[in-house]
């Protein structure tokens, strides 16, 4: 697959996932690129919004298996993971795969569960394997979390951890249609729902060619140095207590990739590192007075003093 193919078939899914999700084309468009760099997604939003029927719209745009687990403080590891049962009949114990075992993931409500079931998605997410009773077993190829959760309830959630919120790619928001928008909504459910005769586009195979592609994406010298800088800047900010981890400065990069690709060039501009470093950002950092994950507004801010005061290089192409 070439850069010409990959910008082809991006236009294609958001095509496909537009008539199910109306308006939310840069929305769509960052969700790809999560899925293009193998990331994971947080969705925070309010609930209606469009999360769950986004997921699913994008499965069926791959024609991948989806699976969709609501997570409550009663969930147990095992329920995701799988157990090993013993099966009577063949006098041996055998596994039953958890709901993990899937190309995409829907973890509905993530921060009500509790953080011993939600510590048993890092090795899932990150490594890509899932180890149960001493055997580690691969995960089904693509692989993509969309986890939510409800920005204003707060009574019962248990915030997701340091760990794991720098596991997530990207946090996005839906947020609310604006009124053109909802009257195209209110027209094309009418009938029934588009998902119901949402047809693939692509399978799960042309993803991981992608994904491969993505990565063969040329990252200069100059450009390289450029996202080292904007990282040491988040780590010297006077209102960050708290910068970009290495594993964060590796999915800038991942992310910068996959925009060029996405525009059909093989290598990355520093307008591409600009355009995905507040959200591939905003979630890892902790200003002072707040705690990770807590006023996006804030780290955005700072993220775009960052992005202004920080010099870009100029390409030689």
């Amino acid at each position: 697959m070439d850069m010409a193919q990959l910008s082809s078939l991006t236009a294609v899914l958001k095509e496909n996932i537009s008539k199910v999700i109306m308006g939310k084309e840069e929305e769509i468009e960052k969700i790809l690129l999560c899925l293009y760099c193998g990331g994971h997604i947080l969705l925070e939003d309010i609930p209606g919004t469009g999360k769950t029927t986004l997921a699913k719209a994008l499965a069926r745009s791959l024609d991948c298996s989806f699976k969709r687990i609501q997570f409550t403080p009663d969930l147990l590891p095992s329920e995701l993971t799988g157990i090993n049962y013993y099966n009577q009949k063949e006098q041996a114990f055998q596994f039953r795969p958890g709901a993990i075992f899937t190309n995409i993931l829907l973890a509905d409500e993530i921060n009500r569960a509790t953080p011993r079931t939600q510590s048993s998605l890092l090795e899932c997410m990150e490594e890509r394997q899932c180890s149960v009773d001493g055997v580690t077993y691969p995960m089904t190829q693509p692989f993509l979390v969309v986890a939510t959760q409800n920005p204003v309830e707060i009574q019962g959630t248990f915030p997701l951890p340091e760990a794991q919120l720098d596991r997530f790619f990207m946090k996005l928001s839906l947020g609310y249609p604006d009124a053109q928008q909802e009257r195209a909504m209110l027209t094309a459910y009418q009938l029934q729902s588009p998902l119901n005769s949402l047809a693939p586009v692509c399978a799960g195979q042309d993803i991981l060619e992608v994904q491969k592609q993505v990565a063969q994406v040329r990252v200069s010298q100059p450009v390289a140095a450029y996202i080292v800088s904007l990282a040491g800047a988040t780590r010297r900010h006077e209102k960050i207590r708290l910068g970009i981890s290495p594993r964060g400065v590796i999915a800038l990069m991942r992310a910068s990739q996959a925009k060029a690709a996405m525009q059909g060039r093989d290598y990355v501009l520093p307008d591409d590192v600009k355009s995905v470093f507040l959200d591939i950002s905003a979630h890892r950092i902790i200003c002072r007075g707040y705690q990770m994950g807590q006023a996006d507004d804030v780290a955005k801010e700072c993220l775009s003093e960052i992005l202004v005061q920080t010099p870009a290089p100029v390409e030689q192409q």
